[in-house]
């Protein structure tokens, strides 16, 4: 059974205060948008948010910007009289977990995920260990766009501190959730690409202390991303699929630049996409505890509406974005929950998604089921996912998408617009949705055949070209 959530409305929205946040924080390029002055204004909007109290913990990322944007953050919540912890450089999931364990007011992480190395970027996190409501993100824009800032005083600075026990917390909640006898036993051959990303200071301790062989690969941590770029899709990873093969690992596994996301390769050399090892551990989630609700976002494929189905399990649907799920799995009380790009979540361990958590859990599963991963997979029902991204700058996207959702309307069995256009269609369906973070119009599509799923994101990618043309033609914006 599949319920959706409700959209989220737009009440909050203004065409006097430009929106900064995406799906996922602040990111822009540093030097352009991302400057010391606009870094100043983002703390003094939270520190006018909080009323000049609570303590803050930062965490930052390797790019080469994150510790002079970290610092600025830092002396300007300070100078607003918010105390500030400094955890040092860790994953998103590491930050997110201590801000519950120390019963922070917030968290802050000074990274910019997956972007090309030339963004950097904010990413805001709340006393729950997940992202803040659409309501707080609109005030600082508003604080900002005014330059409306609450005063600080000498009396009322801040103080700040290190804590360099936030990885140690991190690490041990994860193997408390981990069966850690059970694969220590097996000693499982892992292969583990970082990309020089922060995993590079977690995972390859956790990864040796569950008891893997374990090889690594760009796991020294560096801001220019030398071993391959952040994203970890398929033509990112072939390195590390070679790898897999050549030493006989039963798994590899990569992150992306801030470790909330995760990649698997199996046994063979082959790259999982995220839907694929998510339906793999979404059915072991519900063996283990049947009848349990699993949540995810509408970019997911069909694949997971059938295996939460044969698990006896309820299904829940949500916008795109780790907000909206995190929200719903809280709500739902929910025994996991997923999104397509390799973000997972394991609510007895923290609602957020995480990479290094979700690793631990497939190398169990693999020890457990005592079968290899390609084979796993192999069981699942099979559909084909195409997915691509067009240009399309923010000045555009609302009239690009009402003309693709009157051309949809037209054409489609059933239009969703929960997130986006999602039309279905008697063989599958298209998706076309613009980025939260970036100037671009993300199109998924799937279909029971490879090529059918290629045509339909033909399709969305023809439609949006389209409008951006027909809007360019008229306009001075540039897509």
């Amino acid at each position: 059974m599949a319920t959706a959530a409700a959209p989220r409305t737009s009440e909050f929205e203004s065409p006097n205060a430009p929106r900064l946040f995406g799906t996922d924080g602040i990111r822009q390029v540093v030097g352009e948008e991302m400057t010391p002055v606009f870094v100043a204004e983002v703390g003094s909007a939270l520190g006018t948010y909080l009323h000049g109290s609570g303590e803050v913990l930062i965490a930052r990322d390797f790019r080469t910007s994150s510790e002079a944007m970290s610092r600025i953050l830092a002396g300007t919540l300070l100078m607003k009289g918010v105390n500030v912890r400094d955890m040092g450089t860790m994953p998103t999931p590491c930050l997110q977990f201590n801000i519950r364990a120390l019963g922070a007011t917030m968290g802050l992480t000074v990274t910019a995920s997956h972007n090309p190395n030339e963004f950097n970027g904010i990413k805001f996190t709340g006393p729950q260990g997940i992202e803040l409501p659409r309501e707080s993100e609109q005030a600082m824009e508003w604080a900002i766009h005014r330059h409306e800032y609450a005063p600080g005083t000498w009396d009322r600075v801040g103080s700040l501190r290190a804590d360099p026990d936030g990885i140690d917390r991190y690490v041990s909640s994860i193997l408390h959730h981990t069966d850690v006898p059970i694969v220590r036993a097996a000693r499982p051959r892992v292969v583990l690409d970082p990309g020089n990303g922060t995993s590079a200071v977690t995972s390859p301790r956790l990864l040796r202390e569950l008891g893997c062989q374990l090889i690594t690969l760009n796991a020294n941590p560096d801001g220019y991303f030398p071993g391959r770029p952040s994203e970890p899709n398929e033509e990112n990873l072939w390195a590390l699929r070679k790898t897999v093969v050549d030493v006989g690992a039963a798994i590899g596994i990569a992150h992306d630049g801030d470790s909330d996301r995760v990649a698997f390769i199996d046994e063979k050399g082959q790259f999982l996409p995220g839907d694929i090892a998510m339906a793999v551990l979404a059915r072991e989630r519900l063996r283990q505890r049947p009848g349990g609700t699993v949540v995810t976002s509408v970019t997911s494929s069909t694949l997971i509406e059938d295996v939460v189905e044969a698990g006896a399990g309820i299904l829940e649907v949500t916008r795109s974005g780790s907000l909206p799920v995190a929200q719903r799995i809280l709500e739902r009380e929910a025994v996991f929950g997923g999104e397509e790009n390799g973000g997972y979540y394991w609510p007895e361990h923290q609602v957020a998604r995480d990479g290094p958590m979700s690793s631990t859990k497939m190398i169990e599963l693999l020890v457990r089921s005592r079968r290899p991963l390609s084979e796993l997979v192999a069981t699942l029902p099979r559909y084909y996912l195409s997915k691509t991204k067009v240009p399309l700058v923010r000045p555009f996207r609302d009239r690009v998408l009402a003309r693709v959702h009157e051309r949809l309307e037209q054409e489609a069995d059933r239009l969703v617009t929960l997130d986006g256009q999602k039309a279905y269609y008697p063989d599958g369906w298209l998706l076309v949705r613009p980025s939260g973070t970036e100037p671009i119009c993300r199109i998924f599509a799937e279909g029971r055949s490879a090529e059918r799923a290629k045509e339909l994101m033909a399709h969305g990618v023809e439609m949006v070209r389209q409008e951006v043309d027909r809007l360019n033609a008229g306009s001075n914006v540039s897509p």
